[in-house]
């Protein structure tokens, strides 16, 4: 396994549809398992309220775009691309995941997310 990619957790250690946070690679995570078992891994950093943690927030979808809600001002952003869905001009970081054997693992900041 690369030393870039960062084991979190067990999979089913997720809830779905319900956002935990983690520390990898220095930075704060919000890790989010959709009832199909995808991951998605975003910045745990509200950029609207600068201190609310999304994986706080609520997670839906519209119009087929999985999204995490804001728990402060309710702005969504897309799981898969970290823009916001209200205001494209502005997004969260988005990091690559994979399942091993089970396991969670965070890799780099995707760099063509936003």
């Amino acid at each position: 396994m690369s030393e870039d990619w960062h084991p979190v957790c067990r999979l089913d250690e997720l809830e779905p549809e319900r956002g935990v946070a983690a520390l990898v690679h220095g930075q704060g995570i919000a890790l989010f398992r959709l009832p199909d078992d995808h991951v998605y891994a975003l910045g745990n950093h509200d950029p609207f309220s600068r201190a609310t943690p999304l994986s706080k927030g609520i997670v839906g979808m519209r119009d087929a775009v999985p999204f995490v809600a804001s728990p402060a001002h309710r702005h969504a952003f897309d799981l898969r691309t970290g823009r916001c869905l209200e205001e494209p001009s502005t997004h969260v970081p988005v990091y690559e995941v994979k399942i091993v054997a089970g396991v969670v693992l965070v890799g780099q900041r995707r760099v063509d997310a936003a």
